[in-house]
């Protein structure tokens, strides 16, 4: 080991980034590595849609954060406002009666610094129009707190934040896996790697950052944490995420933290491919993912509903649903629509490879239904549902409208229309995995955590691999931004230890 970098980073999705370019700023010389080829590089980042969930207070805080704060849209927006309070709140909805932990605090509460330490840094965002407004009396009417993305989403995200991290001096080293830490004297001190070919070598470091992701990428732990049905899940990003990082911390006694049971789904295109596809254009590759659910219903196997589609803005709950669809018979399940909200489905119900029936008669299109054998329950739950629309109230997607149905034991409480105006079409989906939530226990300084409450010398983490952020849901944009912020915590405690340790030496 003959070159000695300040700060390896292993993984180079954006919390891996984030922990390089805050590593950089401090003046550390920094190496990522990625088991990835170039192309194929960047995580699960860029796997998702760019979007970032953070504290804001209104129209001015964003504008430092936009790439065109000219856009002539901006003056006839509405983006409201995103208190700490109600993002505590939305973490809370999915914490399944725990308090908020310290991670979500500290997540609240460096959300919108870091945002601005992003844009600091030449990574600049852009409204959501396309998904996270309607138009209301010619406004923009933002909805679910969720405003900003970066531009071409998570593709553009990662390649900000690449070009950031490189014109600071960063380097970076593909098909270089990392295979083990090296630890001296109880010290992490470099990091075994190996290429695709077999090739090893040991890099030396005075500080490691583990930013390689979860397990969601391991058939094998998606079973054993989360159960036997996730073995089936389509795996929404990329397929290096196999938990080495968390072996590599749990042979040095580093603490298990979090929810291992929990993990980001997503309801997606039942014969999409078994993995995200990077080599597909992002505008199409999002389109895998199916989520204009409440605007219509969605029934299983057996013909019946079995989620309440309008609980909620499906920011709120489609991580949920994900793995709601995921659990029932047969892993999948149809979402029904009639015409009446075809022109508010979102782009991906129009994209060129997916799938679906469509009928000019409700009847016909049951017919269609491969899967269900019962065509007769699917009628008998459809016209249930018909029935019980509350035709009193009246549709209104920009807001939770209360137009629900009465008197079905499975209610839908929001977005409540009769489905019986054609053509009508139908959606095949299934639940696909993100990313897991269980990880490790790191400190208020980015060090992963020993079994013994202390921090393992030279060794921090970020991303996915920071435990008791999410539980039983997630409120979209968060998994971004939690990255960024434990990124950045990560980066700043690694590039600090490697300073002591020269100043020591």
């Amino acid at each position: 080991m003959s070159e000695v970098w300040d700060v390896v980073v292993i993984g180079s999705g954006s919390a891996a980034l984030c922990a390089a370019i805050a590593a950089k700023e401090k003046g550390s010389r920094v190496l990522i590595i990625e088991k990835a080829t170039e192309d194929l590089a960047g995580g699960n980042s860029k796997y998702t849609a760019g979007a970032m969930r953070f504290v804001y207070n209104g129209n001015d805080d964003l504008i430092p954060l936009l790439q065109n704060p000219d856009d002539p849209r901006i003056p006839n927006t509405e983006f409201g406002q995103y208190t700490a309070e109600k993002f505590g709140a939305d973490l809370l909805g999915f914490n399944g009666g725990r308090p908020l932990s310290v991670e979500q605090r500290d997540l609240i509460g460096k959300s919108y610094e870091t945002m601005r330490w992003l844009a600091d840094n030449n990574v600049k965002f852009e409204p959501i129009y396309s998904r996270q407004t309607f138009e209301k009396d010619g406004k923009y009417i933002f909805w679910g707190g969720l405003t900003l993305a970066a531009e071409h989403e998570g593709v553009g995200l990662v390649e900000a934040e690449m070009r950031a991290f490189k014109a600071m001096g960063g380097e970076i080293r593909y098909d270089c896996a990392a295979v083990d830490l090296i630890v001296k004297d109880g010290r992490v001190c470099g990091v075994n790697t190996r290429s695709a070919s077999g090739e090893t070598a040991d890099i030396e470091a005075r500080a490691v950052v583990l930013g390689c992701g979860g397990f969601e990428s391991n058939a094998k732990l998606r079973e054993k944490y989360i159960g036997a049905d996730w073995a089936k899940a389509k795996v929404r990003g990329t397929p290096h995420n196999e938990g080495i990082g968390l072996e590599m911390a749990f042979k040095l006694g580093a603490q298990a933290y979090g929810l291992y049971d929990g993990c980001h789904a997503t309801p997606m295109d039942l014969h999409m491919p078994e993995y995200g596809n990077l080599n597909i254009p992002h505008e199409q590759r999002k389109n895998y993912r199916k989520i204009c659910y409440f605007l219509g219903v969605m029934v299983n196997a057996k013909g019946d509903r079995f989620v309440d589609e309008g609980k909620d803005f499906r920011n709120y709950t489609y991580a949920q649903f994900g793995r709601a669809v995921l659990e029932q018979p047969g892993h999948f399940a149809w979402q029904i629509f009639d015409s009446k909200v075809d022109h508010l489905l979102y782009e991906e119900y129009r994209f060129s490879d997916a799938h679906y029936v469509e009928a000019d008669t409700l009847d016909a299109l049951i017919e269609k239904l491969d899967g269900i054998d019962d065509k007769d329950a699917v009628r008998k739950t459809l016209a249930d549902y018909n029935a019980a629309v509350n035709a009193d109230v009246a549709f209104d997607p920009t807001i939770k409208d209360g137009k629900n149905t009465k008197g079905l034991s499975l209610p839908k409480s929001n977005w409540a229309q009769t489905i019986d105006t054609g053509p009508f079409k139908a959606y095949p989906v299934t639940g696909g995995i993100t990313f897991t939530y269980g990880g490790l226990k790191v400190s208020d300084q980015g060090g992963v955590v020993h079994e013994n409450g202390r921090d393992i010398p030279g060794l921090y983490a970020c991303g996915e691999m920071v435990g008791g952020v999410f539980y039983e849901g997630y409120p979209g944009g968060s998994g971004l931004t939690s990255g960024a912020v434990f990124g950045r915590r990560a980066g700043y405690g690694a590039a600090q230890f490697a300073t002591q340790t020269v100043a020591a030496a």
